[in-house]
Order: structure tokens, then C-alpha cells, then sequence
């Protein structure tokens, strides 16, 4: 992804591109010349093509995914950075609160990679998945979470196997991150003001690093995270 025309580079679907790691992948993948597209519940940044969904709803991931291909030519690569959490004791947490964790971490990455296969093989191009260290790190309070990533680590290492020669798969095993991702939850479940963090841009960076990888040549996981992370290993 070295185009210096903006937008002449590669086509990158990001999943959650409005804030945190999305935006920060959107803004790397424009800077290098590509064309990022975004499917989020809220607008990302000003000119940035983009549909709005709910990626609980994993059929209209699906449909939102064809649809941004379709009017954008195609797909070079996908991002699946979207992700949510309500950290909690198994018994406090609602169903639909638990389900819906499990169904926007992992489902809709499923549901956005499977509606992209087609764009993907005919451009011979890349899917990276966004986990966490706590997918492959069980922790209290994070049974939805833990779930949900630990089911992304597994995703993503059978569909490398499966796509092998066809379409490059990268699992990310990111770090805590300085983002609002953590802005809502209850006091304790937040990071204290010394929390070791790490930066999303920089993130984003090794995510271009496997964006960049010439066919044949497959970087299959990369865990990034600030150098004091204590939930790895």
C-alpha cells in the first residue's frame, strides 16, 4: 500500500472505522494512498464512504458489506476492528447484553468476512481480524468477551488454513488501547491513570504491515501491545 495518489491505492473495508482502532486504520489506510470504507453505527470521519449498521444484526453486515464492494468496485482487504464489551459477573449481566457481545465481536466478523470472499478471491487480497489478549487470556468478569475473542483466535486460525493460496489472514492479538472503549463502564472496570496502553495508530501500523505483505508471503499473527501489558501472556 504505497500509492502516493490518494485513493488510487488499495480498497480496505473497516469494520467500527469511526473511532478507536477503526478510525485510526482509516486514517492509515488513506494516508497511504489506499481507499478506506467504513461500516459502523456512526459516521467516521468527513468523506470517508460509508453505510450504517448495527453489526449485531449479522445479516445486515452482510448486506452492507456487498453493498459498500458493489459501489466501490470491489474489496483489496478487510478489517475487522469493531468491537464492544459490558464486563460483568456471568449471573448480573442480561442475555440479550451477553449476546449481543458475543454476536458483534465475533458473529459479524464472521458474517462481514463470508460477505467479502468473493471481492477478496477476485483481487487475491487480505483479512485481517482483531481479537484480543483476552482471547487468548481468560479473565474474571469477561465471560462474553473472553468468548467472543477466544472464538476470533479459532475463526481466523481455521479460515487461514481454508483460504491458503487464495486470500491472505492475519489474526491481530492487540493490547489494551488508548480509546473510548473503556469510557462507559462501571469504575472498576476501567483502566487506572497509570494503566499501561498502547497507542491505536500504532496498532493500525502493524496492521498495515500485514496489508503490505506481497502475495505468498503471509504474516499469520501478530500480537502488538504496550510494552508493560499485563494481560499477556
Amino acid at each position: 500500500m504505497t500509492s502516493s495518489a490518494p485513493g488510487a491505492g488499495p480498497t480496505v473495508l473497516v469494520t467500527g472505522g469511526s473511532s478507536g482502532l477503526g478510525a485510526a486504520v482509516v486514517t492509515a489506510v488513506a494516508r497511504a494512498g489506499g481507499r478506506p470504507l467504513v461500516l459502523d453505527r456512526h459516521r467516521p470521519a468527513d468523506g470517508v464512504p460509508w453505510v450504517e449498521c448495527d453489526l449485531a444484526d449479522t445479516r445486515a453486515a452482510e448486506r452492507a458489506t456487498r453493498e459498500l464492494a458493489e459501489r466501490n468496485g470491489g474489496l483489496d482487504a478487510v478489517v475487522t476492528a469493531a468491537g464492544t464489551d459490558v464486563p460483568g459477573k456471568l449471573a448480573d449481566l442480561p442475555g440479550e447484553t451477553w449476546e449481543q457481545i458475543v454476536a458483534v465481536d465475533l458473529l459479524a466478523t464472521a458474517a462481514v468476512v463470508r460477505a467479502a470472499l468473493p471481492y477478496l478471491e477476485a483481487s487475491r487480497g487480505n483479512v485481517v481480524t482483531v481479537a484480543s489478549t483476552l482471547g487468548i487470556k481468560a479473565v474474571s468478569d469477561a465471560t462474553a468477551y473472553c468468548a467472543a475473542k477466544f472464538g476470533v483466535v479459532g475463526f481466523t486460525r481455521a479460515l487461514a488454513a481454508e483460504l491458503a493460496g487464495r486470500i491472505g489472514v492475519t489474526l491481530l492479538i492487540p493490547g489494551g488501547m488508548r480509546t473510548a472503549f473503556f469510557d462507559e463502564r462501571d469504575p472498576q472496570y476501567k483502566p487506572g491513570p497509570d494503566a499501561n496502553l498502547n497507542e491505536p495508530a500504532d496498532t493500525a501500523a502493524a496492521i498495515m504491515f500485514a496489508l503490505s505483505q506481497p502475495p505468498g508471503c503471509a504474516v499469520r499473527e501478530m500480537v502488538v501491545c504496550a510494552e508493560r501489558e499485563t494481560s499477556w501472556p
